[in-house]
């Protein structure tokens, strides 16, 4: 089953406050689907380089998070540093990692760039792939005369409009979106501090002055030291190993050496592969001869259904226990309403005849993800919250004291199991309520999975709601729970209005019914 997973690499316009990359790193992790691989920050740069990977939908959503965090506590106008930038969200490329396509992934750019313009207000320029004119492939040539130039330009000159977005820059200036194939940020260090030569060389090095193609680099001072910045936008045409020798052959001239190199962000396994094959001249080199990659071979392949290990949550449903049991299975149920929402959701998100709702969705799905989380973690807590009753009553009671210990206890216990289920029931009808908005505003290829999603829903508030009472029988005094008892036919009248939303939703948009 295809499983299509984006790379993303934005780089920030901070480094030397690390509260702002925190919150834009928090900001990132709370998009469900996503993980962040890496984090490199240069304070001589005062720039942070994050990387992060999932799914299309989930990268695009996190891409615009951190995008809207770092606007919010990057002003430019402050800013100073050695590498060019014109915002506090620099540059954003999207990089196809795998089951996806590079015109999927230029499509995601534009979708972004003209979603941060709108709800942003910030400038975006397309580059790279995305980009809608040939000057602006280059990033450089967007980035010309920085932050402070641009300011000026974009009021005046015509080439300098943005794709998306206003010609002017507030203090989080403009974002360069994209997409484009993997690229090795990769830094020599020179044995000397005169960044002349460190410029020099760079311009030996780079495509545009004449030197390998697929090479950009700048000659700058870092931490007292020249240093020679390249980015290789092609690392299979120009091997990194022919870059490192190409800088070590020019700085010879000068009488300087490299004193080390640094990697900014991640790297392809197959540049190292191949630099390793390059020096230490290896012939009929294969990749599977690397014992690490032979052991991820082994490994990901598919187990069949006898060695996998580890029953199933349906395996120990079944298993005659008295965990996991019906408020379990009902958490269980709500989560996979939820997840059948945010399917809907990400079903309707970048499709052009649905591009009015699309902010509707991304919200949708960001809610859907939330309490999927929610009610998975409600599995357990329903099983431990038995738990706790169980060993409530297995207190000593040899004395009235430890009698009343132990009563105590397990009316304590007691409340506790019914509140879990009664939080799976509130959580419950708000599935319902996002399936109703996927089935009304939502992909209509995708209805019945709407529908669906709110049946999954509609059971584990059934179910939730049973367990409730039964636990509530247990009190010695009902008036404790009756709070909660009228609580809990209060989220069944909201299920019961929700129903009749949803049948009118399907009557408008198909010819489905609901069954009683």
């Amino acid at each position: 089953m295809p499983n299509p997973l984006v790379e993303c690499i934005p780089n920030f316009s901070e480094a030397r406050r690390p509260e702002v990359v925190e919150a834009i790193i928090q900001a990132i992790s709370e998009v469900p689907g996503v993980h962040i691989l890496d984090r490199h920050s240069d304070l001589d740069h005062n720039r942070t380089v994050l990387t992060f990977i999932g799914s299309p939908a989930a990268t695009e959503q996190a891409a615009f998070q951190s995008i809207a965090k770092a606007s919010q506590l990057i002003d430019l106008n402050q800013h100073t540093g050695e590498h060019p930038r014109i915002g506090a969200t620099d540059v954003v490329p999207f990089v196809p990692i795998s089951d996806i396509t590079m015109q999927e992934c230029v499509e995601m750019a534009r979708r972004l760039g003209k979603r941060v313009a709108e709800e942003l207000h910030i400038p975006v320029y397309l580059y790279e792939d995305a980009a809608t004119r040939p000057e602006r492939q280059n990033l450089e040539n967007i980035r010309r005369g920085q932050f402070e130039g641009l300011k000026a330009d974009i009021l005046i000159n015509p080439d300098r409009k943005p794709d998306f977005g206003p010609s002017e820059l507030g203090p989080a200036g403009a974002t360069v979106i994209g997409a484009r194939q993997p690229l090795i940020a990769f830094n020599v260090y020179l044995t000397c501090d005169d960044v002349s030569l460190a410029q020099k060389i760079a311009k030996a090095v780079r495509n545009s002055s004449g030197g390998l193609r697929f090479i950009k680099a700048m000659g700058v001072l870092v931490e007292g030291r020249a240093q020679v910045s390249m980015n290789l936008t092609n690392f299979r045409q120009t091997p990194i190993a022919r870059v490192v020798e190409m800088v070590r052959r020019e700085a010879s001239r000068y009488g300087v050496g490299i004193h080390h190199t640094e990697l900014v962000g991640l790297i392809p396994q197959e540049a190292l592969n191949d630099a390793a094959v390059w020096y230490t001249q290896l012939d009929g080199f294969q990749p599977d001869q690397i014992l690490e990659q032979r052991l991820y071979e082994v490994l990901s392949e598919p187990k069949t259904e006898t060695a996998q290990t580890g029953p199933s949550f349906l395996d120990e449903l079944a298993a005659g226990t008295p965990t996991p049991g019906g408020g379990s299975a009902a958490a269980h149920a709500g989560a996979i309403g939820a997840a059948l929402a945010a399917m809907v959701a990400r079903l309707t998100v970048g499709k052009k005849k649905y591009a009015n709702v699309e902010p509707q969705m991304w919200k949708l799905i960001e809610k859907a993800e939330i309490l999927r989380k929610a009610l998975t973690l409600a599995i357990d807590e329903d099983a431990a919250a038995f738990m706790g009753f169980m060993q409530a009553t297995r207190l000593p009671k040899e004395t009235e004291e430890q009698q009343a210990a132990r009563n105590r206890a397990i009316q304590q216990a007691t409340l506790q199991a019914a509140r879990i289920p009664l939080k799976v029931a509130n959580l419950a009808v708000d599935v319902m309520r996002l399936a109703v908005e996927g089935a009304r505003f939502g992909n209509l290829n995708a209805i019945s999975d709407a529908a669906s999603g709110f049946s999954m829903a509609r059971a584990c508030l059934n179910a939730a709601g049973l367990n409730v009472r039964i636990n509530l029988q247990g009190l010695e005094d009902p008036t404790k729970g009756q709070p909660m008892l009228d609580e809990l036919v209060q989220i069944e009248k909201k299920a019961r209005d929700l129903l009749f939303e949803l049948r009118r939703a399907l009557a408008e948009r198909s010819d489905m019914t609901l069954p009683d």
